[in-house]
């Protein structure tokens, strides 16, 4: 439903980067097509990845302090006369919402509080000052039936079944374990962010210095450690990365390979055409012969013409967009889709209208036999 009432908001306009980011949009751009987009055109997905990962890292957080809260009401129903008013404030404002929304910048204020609620409970809980998941009957036999360091896997980027493609009940059937959580923040930590890191990302000295202090010093590992880095990625990636990928989902549907093989095809057609045409003229053949021409002119305009504007045409008018070589999808973002028609009827007309021409002049020009 929520979705849906998504998609009735913006009849009229393109999604946003967080629209995307938070799975509320669909093909051609979806989290997905973005994903593919930064790997093969960008060749920075590192960047896309880091962000997913912080966003399923605040996701673990937020399970692991809702199972808490739970587990303490059923096991300590007189909880508000038994804890501390810090600790029974921290676990009773805490909802259920287990979506990670976008960055930390942006106006969300409910996911912003709560995230902050989050961390500050785990920071708390870090010290030894608050509960902990040992300190729960259900957390003691999650904990000791876990391994360090395991952690559930990231949502994945692929399922369109969820707007945020998170689950409301723990990865696997199992509750969360605090060694999830630091586990978690510190495969961030060694993937992306130490020098020399597997998959490291460019960041400014001053945000890693600080998540690095935070996580092997000060023994963080709640969401807000990886804040800063977050909103950079993200503005990094809406301002570098997204206005191209806009153009190239909304205002083409081939990829570069493809562009680069319907430019060699349309050379090849073309120029084979112009050297028939004129062979065929100063040969004197009759205009039933020269007829044959249609074929590899209207193959030669037609195949510059997609890779001049991007765009299959007869493609695109079957509703239909490249994400990897010779790997289509449907266009089903009613907006995109509205836009794509348009520009494929004016890019099939140009094309006809150039083909025609060209068809005419080498059909019905005087031969003269040399």
């Amino acid at each position: 439903m929520g979705h849906q009432q998504i998609m009735d908001s913006r009849p009229n306009r393109l999604p946003s980067f967080i629209e995307v980011l938070d799975r509320k949009t669909k093909p051609p751009v979806d989290l997905f097509s973005f994903y593919i987009y930064m790997r093969d055109q960008q060749r920075s997905v590192d960047y896309l990845d880091f962000w997913l990962d912080v966003s399923q890292h605040t996701h673990l957080c937020r399970h692991f302090v809702s199972e808490l809260r739970r587990s303490i009401l059923v096991e300590t129903p007189d909880l508000e006369k038994t804890t501390s008013k810090r600790s029974s404030y921290v676990l009773d404002h805490f909802g259920e919402n287990n979506d990670p929304s976008g960055p930390s910048t942006e106006p969300h204020n409910d996911e912003k509080l709560k995230d902050q609620t989050v961390s500050a409970y785990l920071r708390q809980d870090n010290n030894g000052s608050n509960h902990s998941p040992q300190s729960s009957l259900g957390s003691r036999r999650s904990a000791s039936a876990m391994r360090y360091g395991e952690r559930p896997p990231r949502p994945s980027f692929m399922s369109r079944n969820s707007p945020t493609g998170s689950e409301s009940s723990s990865p696997g059937g199992r509750v969360v374990a605090r060694a999830d959580i630091r586990a978690s923040a510190e495969k961030i930590l060694y993937t992306y962010i130490l020098p020399g890191a597997e998959r490291e990302v460019t960041l400014p000295h001053g945000i890693l210095q600080d998540i690095t202090v935070a996580i092997e010093e000060e023994g963080r590992d709640d969401p807000e450690v990886f804040d800063m880095a977050k909103d950079y990625t993200f503005q990094a990636m809406e301002r570098d990365a997204f206005p191209g990928f806009l153009r190239a989902k909304v205002f083409g549907n081939i990829v570069p390979p493809s562009r680069f093989l319907r430019l060699v095809l349309g050379l090849i057609a073309f120029f084979a055409g112009m050297w028939a045409a004129f062979v065929l003229i100063f040969l004197d053949k009759p205009k039933h012969i020269r007829c044959w021409l249609i074929l590899p002119f209207t193959i030669g305009v037609y195949s510059l013409a997609s890779h001049q504007y991007h765009m299959d045409p007869l493609l695109a008018l079957a509703g239909l967009s490249e994400y990897t070589f010779c790997n289509f999808s449907r266009i089903e973002e009613p907006y995109v889709r509205k836009m794509m028609m348009r520009r494929a009827t004016m890019v099939l007309f140009i094309t006809v209208s150039i083909g025609v021409a060209l068809i005419c002049l080498f059909i019905f020009v005087p031969g003269h036999r040399l």
